[in-house]
């Protein structure tokens, strides 16, 4: 089927799971209660994008309270009781962020619980999505291996063991987050890609890279407003993306200054294309939907195109969420009569 739709990961969180509109949203119950919780919110996150006409659905990042960090919570080696001050993306903001102290290892599984309630409760191809070690080491101190390279393969290491455990709960797609990759161009082609290839290392699923510009939060909007009429930092990037081996690469589209040929650079992968804007609350028609797929379309052979959201939605509203994914749905549908 042509332009298969997904989102980009994460949706808002109900209000009885966590405080709502918000990044980093403090959880409103502990322990086995809020285990029952996560799962739920899971499994109605799920229902939400089915009903909505989602091909492909993700459990919406409802059990992680952030999408680097709820992958950190599972590692040993790092401390997130004394966390310290940090520039985030070449300092576009501040953080409190934990320090990694010792060696990394996992602790057992990560995201078990959540694939695999995910996986018993659709039909539907599942996307699960993980933080590229790029990122990851963007969001964090070191203060014990004192080499960003080195520090960057070991979470590679981590990644792909809990993506090879992923794959085995039945998940169809693995995707990692690397918004990192439009601010540090230069190590992307040094080693950030080599990464990514070690924690995609062995998987037989699809695989994904997202790339974007960030959630749609103040420091994100503001950082984009000095970045000028033509956005074409990916110009440096995609070359060595698409001569790697991940298969699909997820971009934003809609409302970007990423000039959509760049999608050219792109021969050889799949294109989640980004038909949703994540960082305003109007709702897009199908119509706009369906418009932004045809430009995509000059660029990218149609068979290749999945229609998806520019971001994550973890900090909209749930109902423009809703309404978000709603006009994704019908304006797939509304693409494959006016251009299938």
């Amino acid at each position: 089927m042509l332009f298969q739709t997904t989102i980009a990961g994460s949706l808002p969180k109900p209000e009885w799971l966590a405080e709502p509109d918000m990044l980093w949203a403090p959880w409103k119950s502990k322990g086995a209660e809020l285990d029952r919780a996560k799962r739920d919110a899971t499994l109605l996150a799920m229902k939400i994008q089915e009903d909505a006409g989602i091909d492909i659905v993700t459990e919406g990042e409802q059990a992680r309270q952030h999408f680097v960090h709820g992958f950190l919570e599972r590692v040993e080696g790092i401390d997130f009781a004394r966390k310290v001050e940090m520039g985030i993306r070449k300092d576009r903001y501040k953080a409190m962020v934990p320090q990694v102290t010792a060696p990394l290892r996992l602790k057992g599984r990560v995201h078990a619980d959540e694939a695999r309630a995910a996986r018993a409760h659709t039909t539907r191809r599942l996307k699960f999505t993980l933080p590229g070690p790029m990122t990851i080491i963007d969001t964090l101190a070191d203060s014990y291996y004192g080499d960003r390279v080195k520090m960057a393969f070991a979470f590679a290491e981590l990644l792909n063991a809990e993506a090879k455990a992923l794959e085995a709960d039945g998940v169809d797609i693995i995707q990692f987050d690397e918004p990192a990759f439009n601010v540090f161009m230069d190590e992307v082609n040094d080693w950030g890609i080599a990464a990514l290839t070690r924690a995609a290392e062995g998987l037989t699923c699809d695989t994904a890279v997202h790339i974007c510009y960030g959630y749609g939060i103040k420091a994100n909007i503001d950082w984009k407003q000095s970045l000028g009429a033509e956005w074409r930092q990916y110009e440096r990037i995609f070359p060595a993306i698409d001569a790697s081996p991940i298969r699909q690469v997820a971009v934003e589209c809609r409302n970007s200054h990423v000039p959509l040929e760049l999608l050219g650079l792109l021969k050889g992968k799949v294109v989640q294309a980004g038909v949703i804007d994540v960082a305003t609350e109007a709702v897009e028609t199908p119509e706009d939907v369906a418009d932004t797929i045809a430009a995509v379309m000059k660029f990218v052979p149609r068979q290749n195109i999945v229609a998806t959201t520019n971001c994550g939605m973890a900090p909209m509203r749930r109902d423009i969420a809703e309404a978000k994914l709603r006009a994704l749905g019908a304006g797939a549908r509304l693409a494959r009569e006016r251009l299938g």
